[in-house]
Protein backbone atom coordinates (compact mmCIF):
# COMPACT_ATOMS: atom_id res chain seq x y z
CA UNK A 1 0.00 0.00 0.00
CA UNK A 2 1.16 3.46 -0.77
CA UNK A 3 2.24 5.65 1.85
CA UNK A 4 0.18 8.91 1.94
CA UNK A 5 1.79 11.24 0.11
CA UNK A 6 3.39 9.14 -2.54
CA UNK A 7 2.65 9.08 -5.97
CA UNK A 8 0.66 6.31 -7.17
CA UNK A 9 1.18 7.29 -10.98
CA UNK A 10 4.11 8.48 -13.11
CA UNK A 11 3.21 11.70 -15.02
CA UNK A 12 3.72 11.39 -18.22
CA UNK A 13 5.56 13.65 -19.85
CA UNK A 14 4.08 16.02 -23.08
CA UNK A 15 3.38 14.13 -26.44
CA UNK A 16 5.41 15.93 -29.37
CA UNK A 17 1.68 16.89 -30.74
CA UNK A 18 0.88 18.42 -27.54
CA UNK A 19 4.13 20.72 -27.56
CA UNK A 20 3.16 21.43 -30.94
CA UNK A 21 -0.32 22.32 -30.02
CA UNK A 22 1.13 24.86 -27.16
CA UNK A 23 3.70 26.21 -29.44
CA UNK A 24 0.77 27.25 -32.25
CA UNK A 25 -1.50 29.05 -29.61
CA UNK A 26 1.09 30.58 -28.54
CA UNK A 27 1.99 31.71 -31.45
CA UNK A 28 -1.55 32.44 -32.40
CA UNK A 29 -1.62 34.31 -29.04
CA UNK A 30 1.39 36.65 -30.40
CA UNK A 31 -0.52 37.49 -33.29
CA UNK A 32 -3.56 38.06 -32.19
CA UNK A 33 -1.90 40.21 -29.55
CA UNK A 34 -0.01 41.93 -32.18
CA UNK A 35 -2.91 42.51 -34.94
CA UNK A 36 -6.00 42.33 -33.16
CA UNK A 37 -5.01 44.03 -29.47
CA UNK A 38 -5.76 42.54 -25.91
CA UNK A 39 -9.93 43.19 -26.45
CA UNK A 40 -9.67 40.82 -29.44
CA UNK A 41 -7.17 38.30 -27.89
CA UNK A 42 -10.36 35.43 -27.59
CA UNK A 43 -9.87 31.71 -27.29
CA UNK A 44 -12.36 31.49 -30.28
CA UNK A 45 -9.82 33.99 -31.96
CA UNK A 46 -6.29 32.44 -30.71
CA UNK A 47 -8.01 28.95 -31.71
CA UNK A 48 -8.72 29.57 -35.39
CA UNK A 49 -5.74 31.04 -36.16
CA UNK A 50 -3.98 28.00 -34.48
CA UNK A 51 -6.65 26.11 -36.28
CA UNK A 52 -7.36 23.87 -33.21
CA UNK A 53 -10.66 23.67 -30.80
CA UNK A 54 -10.99 26.37 -28.67
CA UNK A 55 -11.31 23.69 -25.39
CA UNK A 56 -7.56 23.28 -26.02
CA UNK A 57 -6.84 27.02 -24.84
CA UNK A 58 -8.23 26.04 -21.33
CA UNK A 59 -6.30 22.37 -21.49
CA UNK A 60 -3.27 23.54 -22.23
CA UNK A 61 -3.25 26.98 -20.53
CA UNK A 62 -6.15 26.70 -17.96
CA UNK A 63 -7.36 30.29 -19.22
CA UNK A 64 -6.87 32.93 -21.42
CA UNK A 65 -4.94 35.47 -19.41
CA UNK A 66 -2.45 32.51 -19.19
CA UNK A 67 -2.14 32.26 -22.41
CA UNK A 68 -1.31 35.38 -22.83
CA UNK A 69 1.18 35.41 -20.58
CA UNK A 70 2.85 32.99 -22.56
CA UNK A 71 2.54 35.16 -25.64
CA UNK A 72 4.40 37.51 -23.46
CA UNK A 73 7.05 35.15 -21.99
CA UNK A 74 8.21 33.84 -25.83
CA UNK A 75 8.03 37.47 -27.30
CA UNK A 76 10.35 38.64 -24.52
CA UNK A 77 12.69 35.21 -24.92
CA UNK A 78 13.11 36.06 -29.03
CA UNK A 79 13.86 39.69 -28.41
CA UNK A 80 16.11 39.54 -25.20
CA UNK A 81 18.05 37.22 -27.52
CA UNK A 82 18.08 39.44 -30.34
CA UNK A 83 18.98 42.10 -27.64
CA UNK A 84 22.34 40.10 -26.54
CA UNK A 85 23.21 39.80 -29.69
CA UNK A 86 23.54 43.16 -30.52
CA UNK A 87 24.79 44.22 -27.21
CA UNK A 88 27.84 42.07 -28.27
CA UNK A 89 28.44 44.86 -30.94
CA UNK A 90 28.54 47.35 -28.32
CA UNK A 91 31.98 49.27 -27.02
CA UNK A 92 30.76 53.06 -26.47
CA UNK A 93 27.99 55.42 -26.22
CA UNK A 94 27.47 56.26 -30.11
CA UNK A 95 27.40 52.32 -30.82
CA UNK A 96 24.51 51.52 -28.18
CA UNK A 97 22.43 54.65 -29.96
CA UNK A 98 22.79 53.25 -33.09
CA UNK A 99 22.13 49.47 -32.23
CA UNK A 100 18.96 50.93 -29.92
CA UNK A 101 17.91 52.77 -32.97
CA UNK A 102 18.24 49.50 -34.93
CA UNK A 103 16.20 47.80 -32.43
CA UNK A 104 13.48 50.13 -32.13
CA UNK A 105 12.61 50.28 -36.26
CA UNK A 106 12.64 46.14 -35.68
CA UNK A 107 10.61 45.81 -32.88
CA UNK A 108 8.10 48.48 -34.66
CA UNK A 109 8.37 46.53 -37.96
CA UNK A 110 7.81 43.41 -36.23
CA UNK A 111 5.17 44.28 -33.67
CA UNK A 112 6.82 42.52 -30.64
CA UNK A 113 6.55 46.06 -28.42
CA UNK A 114 2.99 46.50 -29.47
CA UNK A 115 2.41 42.75 -27.46
CA UNK A 116 3.93 44.23 -24.69
CA UNK A 117 2.52 47.11 -24.68
CA UNK A 118 -1.43 45.59 -25.17
CA UNK A 119 -0.73 43.18 -22.18
CA UNK A 120 0.11 46.41 -20.30
CA UNK A 121 -3.08 48.30 -21.28
CA UNK A 122 -4.91 45.04 -20.57
CA UNK A 123 -3.63 44.71 -17.17
CA UNK A 124 -5.97 47.87 -16.06
CA UNK A 125 -9.08 45.62 -16.81
CA UNK A 126 -8.03 41.85 -15.90
CA UNK A 127 -7.62 41.26 -12.20
CA UNK A 128 -4.37 39.79 -11.25
CA UNK A 129 -2.55 40.50 -14.49
CA UNK A 130 -1.34 43.17 -14.13
CA UNK A 131 1.31 41.82 -10.88
CA UNK A 132 2.05 39.53 -13.69
CA UNK A 133 2.90 41.91 -16.54
CA UNK A 134 5.43 43.55 -14.15
CA UNK A 135 7.36 40.43 -13.52
CA UNK A 136 7.94 40.61 -16.98
CA UNK A 137 9.45 43.69 -17.95
CA UNK A 138 11.81 42.88 -15.05
CA UNK A 139 14.29 41.10 -17.47
CA UNK A 140 13.93 44.35 -20.00
CA UNK A 141 15.25 46.93 -17.15
CA UNK A 142 17.66 44.11 -16.17
CA UNK A 143 19.25 43.84 -20.18
CA UNK A 144 18.96 47.99 -20.31
CA UNK A 145 20.94 47.91 -16.61
CA UNK A 146 23.59 45.51 -18.20
CA UNK A 147 23.76 47.76 -21.73
CA UNK A 148 24.50 51.02 -19.58
CA UNK A 149 26.72 49.05 -17.19
CA UNK A 150 28.67 48.23 -20.14
CA UNK A 151 29.27 51.96 -21.57
CA UNK A 152 28.84 53.95 -18.33
CA UNK A 153 30.10 51.36 -15.92
CA UNK A 154 32.18 53.35 -13.49
CA UNK A 155 30.74 57.08 -14.00
CA UNK A 156 29.19 57.20 -10.66
CA UNK A 157 25.57 56.96 -12.35
CA UNK A 158 22.53 55.43 -10.91
CA UNK A 159 22.08 52.75 -13.66
CA UNK A 160 19.34 50.67 -12.41
CA UNK A 161 17.44 54.37 -12.38
CA UNK A 162 18.84 55.51 -16.34
CA UNK A 163 18.02 51.65 -17.49
CA UNK A 164 14.38 52.14 -15.72
CA UNK A 165 14.16 55.32 -17.74
CA UNK A 166 15.24 53.78 -20.71
CA UNK A 167 12.63 51.15 -20.82
CA UNK A 168 9.73 53.75 -19.73
CA UNK A 169 10.78 56.11 -22.94
CA UNK A 170 11.16 52.87 -25.26
CA UNK A 171 7.70 51.98 -24.06
CA UNK A 172 6.59 55.31 -24.32
CA UNK A 173 7.82 55.81 -28.21
CA UNK A 174 6.26 52.68 -29.51
CA UNK A 175 2.95 53.33 -27.89
CA UNK A 176 2.67 56.88 -29.18
CA UNK A 177 4.25 55.78 -32.53
CA UNK A 178 1.63 53.62 -32.97
CA UNK A 179 -1.15 55.56 -32.15
CA UNK A 180 0.04 58.49 -34.19
CA UNK A 181 1.00 56.05 -37.00
CA UNK A 182 4.11 58.41 -37.01
CA UNK A 183 7.30 56.99 -36.41
CA UNK A 184 9.38 60.33 -37.39
CA UNK A 185 9.69 61.84 -34.15
CA UNK A 186 11.07 58.53 -32.50
CA UNK A 187 13.76 58.36 -35.16
CA UNK A 188 14.17 62.55 -34.69
CA UNK A 189 15.06 61.64 -31.16
CA UNK A 190 17.19 58.88 -31.90
CA UNK A 191 19.06 61.36 -34.37
CA UNK A 192 19.73 63.74 -31.76
CA UNK A 193 21.57 60.82 -29.27
CA UNK A 194 23.42 59.59 -32.01
CA UNK A 195 24.69 63.48 -32.15
CA UNK A 196 25.45 64.20 -28.75
CA UNK A 197 26.11 60.78 -27.69
CA UNK A 198 29.84 61.06 -28.49
CA UNK A 199 30.19 64.08 -26.55
CA UNK A 200 28.58 62.12 -23.65
CA UNK A 201 30.57 59.64 -24.28
CA UNK A 202 33.88 61.70 -24.35
CA UNK A 203 32.42 63.35 -20.81
CA UNK A 204 32.44 60.11 -19.68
Amino acid sequence: MARPGTPTRVRKKSSPGAEQTREALVDAAIAALREDGFGGASARSIAARAGCNQGLVFYHFGSVANLLLAALDEVSRRRLEEYERALSEVDDLPQLVAVASRIFQEDLDEGYVTVLAEMIGGASSTPGLGPEVAKRIKPWRSFAKAAVDRVLGGTGLATDDVAHAIVAVYLGLELLAQLDGDRKPAAALFEQASTFAPLIGSLT
